[in-house]
């Protein structure tokens, strides 16, 4: 794409304070959320995961922040504290992983202050409210974490605040770190005090942008006079706070001028970097999360967005143009943060936008893209779907396996093996991988006509955005090129194949069966059963591609599909075919016997989604009692009151979960010494499930 030394920009050392990076990627400080408040000694997959990255190559590591005010500082008991020194040794031991790459590291630092006690995935606060904050403002908003009325700090609370951070960052440094990085952007206390919006004080820390960054600055200055000049300090702040979201007038928020002011007055107190994202209030993750902010819609047209935040890619590079600004502004390097891969990366840089690019996602999904990078192997990076798998699973990756385990490599087999796989999808094309890459030679089999299994009718509902999962099967068509694994679509595999094969070890990756539910008249012709939908897509997808299919289904489906949709199951597959035919103009009602729906999405997709449905009218009925019947004029359910209705529909969509697919099994035993099941057709569950199961078999046989 950009012709001769490619990533020449990314790959360039840079520096920060004292401290030389090896490249211009940083991994942020990102929370994981792996920890517990009680740990003294380093976790075996934290540190596991921190190694990855570090031996990956990434030019900084900068490790999610620990408690560094405790109680008022912390919601999630899922952190590692540094309160107290008592603490230094568990984190030193961490340090000591990543620093045996020779890879430079931060500590982050952070504080939750305003943020409400009791939240929806942590609901036994720490300590008695209220939450502290700048000021006594609270935005009630389902979809943010503003929804009680905090209690405005006093000054010698400040004062003892200060203390706490400068206290941490000299624990940081006996640690072992080189440097310590603030997060004052998303909507932490720095940011509460930074904000005109949130920050209504008439003292000496409100009233002006000087007054509102005296609480940072004079943070980083007590840092600095602790440790001095040669630690350095960075700092997270956002580039805009856009509030329209809650009715709230953006000019009274940190508008992309007032963060250039702010930049500006931190740089003047000594900071060494700045880190550039952006806040939505009321829509929490959307700012640090860009792409999920245009998931399945963004909450208001794009042309609407405020001035400065860049809205093409989606949620890719919306920072860039906040970053940009800063950069003219100060004289210390500037990161910017938001969706970035090396190609976008390395653009930002040659156009001067920024100086360093931070990335996290794309580093749990491939820890060693900077190595792959250097040595000119780009197109063999393993790409990150966006599907947000990772946020609050403890450090899991949806195509990285290793991730969240003690083991952060794969080592070569004691004994070379014939290893065959049976069936293309997910789960078997990691087998195979795997199973290559540890040495031994490997054969795969799939009876469609293309590999990915049920990947590519995926792809025909999801789309390209924000979960890309026609990339994760072109990863891994190249990886089985790359390790010379030998697969063949169109062909099913029997007995006989197998004997004439004679493997050592044989995968089970046939993939699940597609169910019906037992309802009467569920044979009708306005059912539009699961195998029936997917057998049309099969058909399809021989000659299309995913993407081409699912641009065209908008013109063909008022041809063969009615206007009023039911879909039964309201799992991960059901609400995403609901939001594939709400986006074709369907009227959609969504029943489900479980009393929640979404299940097997992730918190913060599902809560988006739901939040959409509402908007477009989507009728969700969950705790259904009993499906009645189907007839040509809908489905008749027992609701969860035991009222009988009838649901008007001229389409029924049965979108129920798989199940296993393991009768083969048996047979294959008596001729194979190893035989091992793996992905839906031993247990129908999720592409991490199945990505993670087939690693964690392969790399032991």
């Amino acid at each position: 794409m950009f012709g001769k030394n490619t990533y020449e920009k990314i790959l360039e050392p840079g520096r920060i304070g004292s401290v030389k990076t090896r490249n211009r990627i940083i991994k942020t400080g990102a929370g994981l959320l792996m920890w517990h408040e009680d740990d003294l000694d380093m976790r075996e997959d934290v540190k596991a995961v921190y190694e990855s990255i570090a031996q990956g190559g990434v030019g900084l590591l900068i490790v999610e922040a620990p408690v560094i005010d405790y109680p008022w500082g912390v919601r999630w008991r899922r952190r590692y504290r540094l309160d107290d020194d008592k603490y230094i040794k568990g984190m030193s031991q961490l340090v000591e992983v990543i620093k045996k790459h020779n890879c430079p590291t931060f500590m982050q630092m952070n504080h939750d202050g305003p943020w409400q006690l009791k939240l929806p995935a942590e609901p036994n606060p720490l300590y008695e409210g209220p939450p502290v904050a700048a000021s006594a403002v609270s935005v009630t908003n389902e979809h943010d974490n503003h929804n009680e009325i905090p209690r405005p700090l006093t000054v010698e609370e400040i004062e003892m605040i200060i203390d706490k951070f400068a206290s941490a960052a000299v624990r940081a440094e006996k640690a072992g770190f080189d440097g310590v990085d603030i997060n004052a952007g998303s909507s932490h206390l720095f940011h509460n005090f930074l904000s005109p919006f949130w920050n209504r004080r008439e003292d000496d820390y409100g009233g002006n942008t000087e007054n509102r960054t005296r609480f940072l600055r004079q943070t980083i200055q007590e840092i600095k006079k602790r440790l001095g000049n040669d630690f350095p300090v960075s700092v997270v702040i956002n580039g805009m706070e856009v509030g329209q979201m809650a009715g709230i007038d953006n000019s009274k928020c940190i508008t992309p001028e007032e963060s250039r002011k702010i930049a500006v007055y931190l740089d003047q107190a000594g900071a060494d970097a700045i880190q550039v994202r952006n806040h939505w209030i009321g829509y929490h993750v959307g700012g640090f999360l860009p792409d999920t902010l245009f998931y399945p819609e963004p909450p208001i047209p794009a042309k609407s967005f405020p001035e400065g935040y860049y809205t093409k890619g989606k949620g890719a590079e919306a920072n860039k143009l906040m970053a940009a600004g800063i950069k003219k502004e100060v004289s210390v390097p500037v990161t910017v943060v938001g969706r970035l891969d090396h190609i976008s990366g390395e653009r930002i840089l040659r156009e001067g936008k920024a100086d360093f690019i931070g990335m996290t996602r794309r580093l749990q999904a491939d820890p060693d893209l900077p190595n792959k990078l250097a040595a000119g192997q780009d197109k063999y990076i393993r790409p990150c779907t966006a599907c947000d798998f990772c946020l609050g699973s403890r450090g899991r990756c949806r195509v990285n396996g290793l991730m969240g385990t003690t083991y952060c490599t794969l080592e070569n087999a004691d004994k070379k093996k014939k290893v065959l796989v049976i069936g293309g999808g997910p789960a078997g094309m990691e087998a195979a991988r795997v199973s290559a890459v540890r040495g031994h030679s490997v054969v795969l089999y799939e009876k469609l006509s293309k590999l990915g299994g049920l990947m590519p009718l995926a792809s025909v509902v999801k789309g390209l955005h924000p979960e890309n999962l026609v990339n994760l099967i072109t990863y891994f068509k190249r990886q089985m090129k790359y390790l010379n694994v030998k697969y063949n679509t169109g062909k099913e595999v029997n007995l006989s194949m197998i004997k004439k094969i004679k493997p050592d070890a044989v995968f089970l990756a046939a993939g699940g069966i597609l169910t019906l539910p037992d309802i009467p008249g569920i044979n009708n012709s306005n059912v539009i059963s699961g195998p029936k939908l997917h057998g049309m897509l099969k058909f399809f997808l021989r000659f299309f591609s995913s993407n081409f299919i699912r641009k065209v289904s908008k013109i063909v489906m008022p041809l063969w599909l009615g206007k009023r949709i039911v879909v039964i199951g309201g799992g991960i597959q059901g609400c995403e075919l609901g939001e594939f035919f709400v986006k074709r103009g369907r009227k959609v009602t969504i029943v489900e016997k479980a009393d929640d729906v979404g299940e097997g999405m992730t918190n913060i997709m599902k809560e988006y989604l739901l939040l959409w449905f509402e908007k477009k009218d989507v009728k969700i009925y969950s705790g259904v009692m009993e499906f009645v019947n189907i007839t040509d004029k809908g489905l008749t359910i027992i609701d969860k009151d035991g009222n009988e209705q009838l649901i008007e529909a001229d389409n029924i969509v049965p979108a129920m979960p798989l199940s296993n697919n393991i009768d083969m099994i048996k047979e294959i035993k008596k001729i194979v010494p190893e035989v091992y099941a793996v992905g839906d057709c031993k247990e129908p569950k999720l592409i991490a499930d199945a990505i993670g199961e087939a690693l964690k078999i392969a790399r032991e046989i």
